[in-house]
């Protein structure tokens, strides 16, 4: 991916946002549970910096995903993953949206979703829950996948926009996390909720395959923003590690600990050229499934090695709640579950190589297909 002039001062103002903006009132929102995504939105909007490969005429900037892919990598300079996570699912700064796919006895598995929606005259009538909601307690409005009808669970599904204060909407329980502390994230529950027929999305019964393709653009942007986040890490924890003295030298000192460093920074590099091959194929129009699925795993499993690994040189400081290295070990964990676990990008990446056992029927592989 060649990155002009325009890709680094797109991502020289995102960052520096992040630092003036963001970076100083983490604390602030994390001990609330909430991040006040008008306010900030409304200023990201006004650089700019809102859907930035969304056409035009719906309020984005129209330009290709590499430059989507550098105001992710920007995000990652935020000191918590939560405001990122929330962000990213925005188009323009009028109002703020949640997507609703998710439910609690479907999260990998899409296609298992209950919630329906059944027409009566000019409406939707919707009725049905959805689980771990980005931005849930304050989106004016939210993109939900549900059930149409009947029939073969990947041709029966719709998206439809749901105004997140009508009728019938309760979405009061703000849901307590591991991580991503700085985010609503809430269950909705929907009884009997009204929805003009004019609010679908493209055509009926395709929502799960629009949802898929949506999928593709998400994996790799949260894979984006952990380049940087990961990159930070590391740097951080080599300077207080130099500073950190133990047994007359620095920490730094010890040949294991620089080793393991230069180690970690040389697979972040590697998650960083996966980033880049996906969006170079994606932006000249090809299926990045497989790529997109491999750099979703990547960054999760690496989020999870370089967080532990570098936690481990803080010693005891890194435990203290507080920090910067913990809130990165609690943040980053949920990048190997939300979005499609682990397991379930292995089973894409296998489907797509070839390589599942030739034993294995059709419907053993449902929830692969489920994801990809």
């Amino acid at each position: 991916m060649q990155l002009t002039h325009e890709h680094k001062e797109l991502y020289r103002t995102a960052k520096k946002f992040v630092q003036d903006e963001i970076n100083p009132h983490v604390k602030d929102w994390e001990e609330a549970g909430i991040w006040p995504a008008r306010e900030v939105l409304r200023k990201l909007g006004a650089l700019g910096m809102l859907g930035i490969s969304k056409p035009v005429e719906y309020g984005g900037l129209g330009l290709d995903y590499s430059y989507s892919i550098m105001f992710a990598q920007a995000l990652g300079n935020c000191h918590c993953g939560s405001v990122p996570m929330g962000i990213g699912v925005v188009t323009a700064t009028e109002q703020t949206c949640s997507v609703a796919v998710s439910e609690a006895g479907a999260g990998s598995d899409v296609a298992s979703i209950k919630t329906t929606a059944r027409k009566d005259g000019g409406d939707y009538v919707i009725t049905g829950s959805k689980m771990w909601i980005t931005n849930g307690t304050q989106s004016d409005w939210a993109c939900m996948l549900v059930n149409t009808g009947e029939g073969k669970v990947h041709q029966n599904k719709s998206l439809i926009i749901v105004p997140l204060d009508a009728k019938g909407v309760d979405r009061k329980t703000k849901l307590d996390k591991l991580g991503m502390r700085a985010s609503d994230t809430a269950m909705i529950f929907l009884d009997e909720v009204r929805v003009p027929r004019r609010n679908l999305i493209g055509s009926e019964g395709m929502g799960f395959m629009y949802q898929m393709l949506q999928f593709q653009e998400e994996r790799l942007f949260g894979a984006a923003t952990n380049v940087e986040s990961l990159t930070n890490v590391i740097a951080e924890t080599t300077d207080y590690a130099r500073q950190r003295q133990a047994f007359g030298q620095s920490i730094l000192d010890n040949q294991y600990v620089h080793f393991r460093l230069a180690e970690l920074k040389t697979e972040v590099e590697a998650l960083r050229a996966l980033v880049y091959q996906a969006c170079e194929e994606y932006v000249s129009g090809k299926d990045v499934t497989l790529y997109a699925s491999m750099a979703k795993l990547k960054a999760g499993r690496l989020a999870r090695e370089v967080t532990d690994s570098c936690l481990q040189f803080w010693g005891g400081q890194g435990y203290m709640w507080e920090t910067h290295i913990a809130r990165a070990y609690r943040d980053s964990r949920l990048l190997s579950i939300g979005g499609g676990t682990d397991e379930i990008m292995l089973g894409i990446i296998c489907k797509l190589l070839g390589t599942l056992p030739r034993r294995r029927k059709a419907e053993d592989v449902k929830g692969v297909r489920s994801a990809a």
